[in-house]
């Protein structure tokens, strides 16, 4: 978890047009719904403006904005309007049309481009947005991942989305947070693969296909004295980029799922079912931190008894064999070698290497390439 000073953030608050933005039930989103709630029905603009208490001219806009934005919406003069088709975009109003959540992406915030989605979630956070605030964007031209690398991330393919949090527990759980949010990714890919035994987490915050990474996780924070005062957990997920589109240091070690499905991936569909298995995540961690979350953890968790390498934040390399994860979320190695032989460390932070792989030859999983590898949003 990295951990930002109140200094060190954007200053502007949330503009009026944020505010907008975030709340998908009004404006062209009410038009949506009720085009949705009547698929074999051509809708007067008349109807539409009684029912929602706006002009008709208000509706006529609103009907253009969402066909700027990608709908296929018929209509003629007299005849009404009818939704003939939805675009490949991670709108709130995509998204939250049949989200099963109570808290988690209920406010939502979509951007088409931006320099970083944690930046964005990290200034709603400072300007008082509720737990659950969602920043999703189409591309991100400046995301980093952990210890500042960056990463790949071309547009209208993948997800990248940033989860504003506001834990209650102290400040020592926190970390173990981006544990619970491991969980839920590995827990969609693995339903959209049909097999879990080909997803693994790779401490503490990447997640594999046949040892190949699809995702990576970052987390930052911002304190108050002692207190917590919200986090922001970044999620990325490689859906339907071309494994034989990324940068050549890390396309052996890179996927994505619709490379391994050999089809493409619905992100809409993606996103649901990561925002719902993040929230039962999130709440089981903030009822019985990580060690009610630790079982499902661990049947993710397929380093145990590997070689590894680790480089600590101070800068120290330890090699030795993997053991297993702590109560508290540490990785517990054996050091190998050296006068330090036998003993057991915990290691509450650094870069992993993984020695070698049982899965695929050509997927040599070096730290510095899984970390590059897209995409820890940010």
């Amino acid at each position: 978890m990295s951990r930002r000073r109140e200094s060190d953030a954007t200053p502007p608050g949330a503009s009026a047009a944020v505010a907008a933005a975030l709340d998908a039930t009004s404006g062209p989103g009410a038009i949506l719904q009720a085009l949705r709630a009547h698929p074999d029905v051509a809708l007067s603009g008349e109807g539409l403006s009684q029912a929602l208490g706006v002009s008709r001219a208000q509706v006529w806009k609103h009907v253009g904005t969402l066909r700027r934005r990608g709908y296929r919406i018929e209509g003629e003069p007299g005849g009404g309007y009818r939704l003939r088709g939805a675009p490949d975009r991670l709108y709130a109003e995509e998204v939250q049309n049949g989200l099963a959540t109570g808290w988690l992406g209920r406010r939502y915030l979509h951007l088409d481009d931006t320099d970083s989605t944690n930046r964005v979630a990290f200034d709603l956070g400072r300007d008082g947005e509720p737990a659950g605030t969602a920043v999703v964007a189409e591309r991100q031209s400046a995301g980093r991942g952990r210890l500042g690398r960056s990463f790949f991330s071309p547009p209208h393919t993948n997800l990248y989305t940033s989860l504003l949090l506001r834990p209650t527990g102290s400040i020592a759980d926190a970390p173990t947070l981006i544990l619970g949010a491991a969980v839920a990714v590995a827990e969609t890919v693995a339903d959209f693969l049909g097999d879990e035994s080909l997803v693994e987490i790779k401490w503490p915050n990447d997640v594999l296909i046949r040892r190949r990474k699809t995702s990576g996780i970052l987390m930052e924070s911002s304190a108050e004295g002692a207190r917590l005062a919200f986090a922001v957990l970044g999620i990325g997920v490689n859906l339907n980029v071309d494994r034989d589109l990324f940068p050549d240091e890390f396309r052996s070690h890179a996927t994505s799922l619709a490379s391994e499905l050999g089809a493409p991936v619905d992100r809409v569909a993606f996103t649901r079912r990561l925002f719902e298995a993040l929230e039962d995540q999130l709440d089981r961690h903030a009822a019985g931190g990580f060690e009610a979350l630790r079982p499902r953890f661990e049947s993710f968790f397929r380093m145990r008894g590997e070689p590894v390498g680790v480089l600590e934040m101070a800068g120290r390399r330890l090699d030795g064999v993997a053991l297993g994860i702590a109560p508290d979320g540490a990785l517990e190695v054996e050091v190998g070698a050296g006068p330090r032989r036998g003993e057991v460390v915990r290691v509450m932070a650094g870069d992993v290497t993984l020695a070698k792989t049982h899965a695929d030859p050509t997927a040599t999983a070096s730290a510095d390439a899984l970390a590059k590898a897209p995409p820890d949003a940010r």
